[in-house]
């Protein structure tokens, strides 16, 4: 039997029962009787991340019909492969079927059970065709990226504190949201702090250590969102990402960067995430996650999309709130990829290397490790495991 799940939808309860018998010695079946059940099960599948390789589907059914049903599963899961079982066949329902649910294939009742066989296979060959050539390139991007951003934070420090523990909150709040092509909004948290390279260094040094900033310097500090979109848009399949970049700061009533930007729903789900990733980050400054960084949130919650917002409380809560955190001090020779640090890593003359809340990667790891055959560090270091 293959790993790939088939969804079979129609409302001739007799028929399901058959194709079980013809058909469920080689593929894992689950059915559905009406439209509405077919799409809730592929929701429900895409959030346990076991997704259907493919969804064959009857025309005539109460409620929603088949072209109805394929458009919101085409939606709701866009690599499941969809087909069309129908004994109602005409050229609307064909053209219909081929646009708005975008099938593989058209199948006629009665249909010969080797024929759906040998098709359901198409379909699964198909399924893996798409998923395998998406998985290789999105790990191949967002692991190239993760080398870029490791290889900044060791020299802007500061910027990039945050951005390990947003990507972790981004992972955690994957399978809760549903959200489409999740990886986007990995990269964009990743990202999101990618336009301060566009900004002089005076200018960071003088933010970063409290002195005011003229009118000037602050406007350039409030474009970092357009910066990085500018450096991301022309990146092939980083599209979406820089848009998320670019309205990341874009409060849910209509405040925030860009001034003429979208409000509410109108703004993508992932800026709207973003835009509440961030301001958590920053209310929980170095230490871990608090009810007192909801709670500053909560004070002004006409920012943010109120269901977002919701649902990452409880969600993070159950992540990471309630887990022990277990501290040590090490010496920096033996610290380990994954440990994170609990205080700023210095060397003895005070110079920043990393701050607080970075979580060590296997980048990090060797430079820091070259850097200690150069410089004396303050050791010993404080860890979180």
């Amino acid at each position: 039997m293959t790993e790939e799940r088939i969804l079979l939808v129609d409302d001739d309860p007799h028929l399901l029962s058959a194709l079980r018998r013809q058909l469920g010695d080689e593929f894992a079946l689950t059915t559905a009787s009406t439209g509405k059940d077919a799409v809730e099960a592929v929701r429900s599948a895409a959030k346990e991340r076991a997704p259907f390789a493919v969804a064959l589907c009857d025309m005539r059914m109460p409620g929603m019909n088949g072209v109805e049903t394929l458009a919101a599963i085409r939606e709701a899961a866009p690599d499941t492969v969809r087909m069309m079982l129908t004994g109602h066949a005409d050229q609307e329902t064909s053209i219909q079927a081929i646009n708005r649910g975008n099938i593989l294939r058209f199948y006629l009742k009665p249909c010969p059970a080797e024929q759906l066989r040998e098709g359901l296979r198409a379909g699964v060959h198909q399924y893996h065709l798409v998923t395998a050539e998406r998985d290789l390139l999105e790990r191949t991007l967002t692991g190239s990226l993760r080398v870029l951003i490791d290889a900044l934070s060791m020299n802007d420090p500061v910027a990039f504190a945050h951005t390990a523990r947003m990507r972790e909150w981004v992972r955690a709040l994957g399978p809760a949201l549903s959200l489409p092509k999740p990886w986007q909004i990995e990269i964009a948290a990743t990202l999101h702090e990618i336009g301060r390279l566009a900004i002089p260094a005076e200018i960071i040094a003088k933010k970063a250590s409290g002195e005011a900033l003229s009118d000037l310097e602050q406007a350039l500090i409030d474009r970092t969102p357009e910066f990085g979109r500018n450096l991301l848009v022309n990146v092939p399949r980083l599209e979406k990402v820089a848009e998320i970049v670019l309205l990341q700061d874009r409060g849910f009533d209509g405040s925030g960067f860009p001034a003429d930007g979208p409000t509410g729903e109108a703004i993508p789900a992932g800026a709207r995430l973003l835009r509440i990733l961030k301001d958590l980050s920053a209310a929980c400054g170095n230490g871990p996650l608090t009810e007192a960084a909801f709670a500053m949130l909560e004070r002004r919650r006409v920012q943010y999309d109120p269901r977002l917002l919701a649902t990452v409380h409880v969600t993070l809560d159950a992540a990471f709130a309630a887990l022990p955190q277990s501290e040590i001090e090490i010496p920096l020779a033996v610290l380990s990829v994954g440990q994170t640090l609990v205080n700023d890593l210095r060397l003895v003359n005070g110079h920043l290397i990393l701050t607080a809340d970075t979580c060590i990667s296997e980048i990090l790891l060797e430079r820091l490790h070259a850097l200690r055959r150069i410089y004396a560090f303050v050791e010993p270091i404080r860890v979180r495991t």
